[in-house]
């Protein structure tokens, strides 16, 4: 019977690895929002692309008037079919898209406003699309939640059953 062989590397202590970017680093985000979200959503893409994370902007290119269930349908169907591990949908309230959103199967929007709801919605429900209010939401705040919600693990367990009725 063969044996796997399993090598360490020990990294020499001065090498400083931020946990959260490393994980980061192996999602793909699709990326969208309407008018309203537009300025929120080039900042969000901007960072996120300095962390080196893989992003599909699904749109708008400016922020003329669109509709937002438009916007929400390309980041639900890109999550559905596992072009993208992660979903960030951002409008005025962060309602209508994940409403949108939420039409679709294996799709769990969470709006999100504050840390605790972020998380939450991560490790209770499995959240896999992040729905934003430009309105509602500070750029700084926005950042945060979405660190959160792209460094938050799901919980399982008990959690599992339920998102399973879902």
């Amino acid at each position: 019977m063969a044996v796997n062989k399993i090598e360490f590397i020990l990294l020499p202590a001065c090498w400083k690895i931020d946990l959260i970017d490393l994980k980061s680093l192996f999602k793909r985000v699709s990326l969208s929002s309407d008018h309203a979200g537009y300025k929120l959503k080039e900042i969000i893409k901007k960072t996120l692309l300095n962390k080196k994370i893989k992003i599909l902007d699904l749109g708008p290119k400016d922020n003329m008037s669109v509709d937002y269930p438009d916007y929400a349908k390309k980041v639900a169907k890109n999550v559905q079919s596992k072009k993208s591990n992660i979903g960030i949908l951002v409008c005025g309230s962060g309602t209508g898209m994940a409403m949108s959103a939420n039409k679709f199967k294996r799709i769990r929007a969470a709006v999100c406003y504050n840390k605790a709801s972020t998380r939450l919605s991560r490790q209770h429900n499995n959240a896999n699309i992040l729905a934003l209010g430009s309105r509602l939401t500070s750029k700084k705040d926005a950042i945060k939640l979405v660190n959160i919600f792209l460094s938050t693990k799901f919980e399982g367990g008990r959690h599992l059953r339920r998102v399973k009725k879902v």
